[in-house]
């Protein structure tokens, strides 16, 4: 059986993990378009999915204060990651609509449209 010492490492080391991905994330996203999304945010979920394991497997005891110090802090990260997050994924749709439009719009020469030729075949 682990020793509840080794599991608060264990702990500790996704914890780090976790504020590394969340610091090049969130220092990367919106500004560097080579930023793989997609993978760090496979990294991310692997870590929180780590944390919950570990947690789950833990007998509760009363928490060490630089332990509660680092959760506090990589729960600000987490929040801080969310709104950008969410302000990429606005963009992305905001930047897919202006490209409907346009091809849209880049379609209809104006003399005819896709509903007269559909009306034809009827």
């Amino acid at each position: 059986m682990e020793t509840a010492a080794s599991s608060d490492m264990r702990i500790r080391n996704v914890l780090g993990r976790l504020e590394m991905i969340l610091d090049n994330e969130n220092s990367r996203i919106g500004v560097d378009p080579s930023f793989d999304l997609r993978s760090s945010n496979v990294r991310k979920s692997r870590c929180l999915y780590e944390l919950t394991i570990l947690q789950r497997d833990q007998i509760p005891e009363p928490q060490s204060d630089i332990f509660v110090s680092q959760s506090k802090h990589i729960r600000a990260k987490l929040e801080l990651n969310s709104r950008k997050v969410g302000a990429h994924m606005e963009a992305c749709r905001s930047v897919v609509e202006l490209l409907k439009t346009a091809a849209q719009e880049a379609e209809a020469d104006g003399i005819y449209t896709e509903e007269q030729f559909r009306y034809g075949e009827a």
